[in-house]
């Protein structure tokens, strides 16, 4: 099967493309390399353009008989989009607009969202399940929302069947070391607290170390990248058996403090992370565990590579890889 990755050049997406191949299907990267990387593109061959540019798009889909539709294109930092929400509106949902206008003119049928734990906003209960109120509490979490609303009106409308893949906290790298977590700025804390102990940065800044947690740090549930790769495809050979549209947690089921995360950044590396503490940030829940048990039972997904341990090792031996 021909797949189309847009956003393929990125994080998820391209460790994705390489559990694709290795599986036997091929990868057709779709990217813009505005925040993508040509140099993680190895399974398959580039398309360079915009998914705003629905004319090219249908062209490329029917051009390379594309058979399904995995979307990774957005941009995705929470504070970027609270400062400039105009460009995550237009990106995240008219992008996606565009791709599945795309996708009806070249008639293909299926698409698997990498969509976000960020459009449940503030938990209500734990761990969160896909039952939880989707109330989003910033313009990203929003805009992932909405894509999530059409995909279910165009599987109704169009036929078009579609499952939405909603991450915890993405972490860890490819354990072969071809690709790794390379985003500009840097969010993510492990490659932060990685890139302190390393010498890249001065320090690592805790947001916040008064929270009603076990350590006063926010909590949250690391997922290894692989494993949210593994998922695509185990959706993507699904899609449609249990609806037009589905969406899915995606999550350890653990939670670990900042804190427990730079005490195994500590030990992996065998240095010092160096530790600012700063404000809290505003919109940060003291915790976040998913509830994955709905991916368990009908993707029959269970994350192999999530241990705590594992994840830091791994994001250790890709950043080494910049400083040796």
């Amino acid at each position: 099967m021909n797949v189309l990755v847009t956003g393929g050049a990125g994080y998820v997406g391209s460790h994705t493309c390489k559990e694709l191949s290795k599986s036997g299907f091929k990868p057709i990267v779709f990217d813009s390399l505005v925040r993508g990387h040509e140099s993680a593109v190895k399974w398959g061959p580039l398309v360079k353009g915009d998914i705003l540019d629905t004319v090219f798009l249908s062209k490329c889909l029917k051009s390379h008989k594309i058979e399904a539709v995995l979307h990774f294109a957005a941009f995705a930092y929470v504070g970027e989009s609270v400062e400039n929400p105009e460009i995550y509106y237009r990106n995240n949902v008219s992008g996606t607009l565009s791709v599945l206008s795309a996708m009806k003119d070249a008639g293909v049928r299926k698409i698997v969202f990498s969509s976000t734990c960020a459009v449940y906003g503030i938990p209500e209960f734990l761990p969160l399940d896909e039952n939880h109120r989707r109330v989003p509490v910033n313009p990203y979490g929003d805009s992932k929302l909405a894509v999530e609303k059409m995909l279910e009106q165009f599987s109704i409308a169009y036929g078009i069947e579609s499952v939405a893949l909603r991450y915890f906290n993405a972490a860890g790298t490819d354990a072969e070391g071809d690709i790794g977590e390379n985003h500009t700025p840097e969010t993510h804390l492990i490659p932060l607290a990685l890139d302190a102990a390393l010498g890249k940065h001065p320090s690592l800044t805790v947001f916040g170390d008064d929270y009603d947690t076990r350590d006063g740090t926010c909590i949250r549930d690391y997922i290894h990248v692989t494993d949210l790769a593994v998922a695509h495809l185990l959706a993507l050979r699904t899609i449609g058996r249990n609806g037009c549209f589905k969406a899915y947690n995606l999550g350890s089921g653990n939670g670990f403090s900042v804190s427990e995360v730079i005490a195994c950044a500590e030990h992996v590396t065998g240095r010092k992370v160096p530790v600012v503490v700063g404000d809290r940030r505003i919109g940060d829940p003291p915790i976040l565990v998913a509830g994955s048990s709905k991916a368990r039972a009908e993707l029959g997904w269970e994350p192999k590579f999530s241990d705590l341990n594992n994840i830091v090792r791994t994001a250790y031996l890709w950043a080494k890889t910049s400083i040796e």
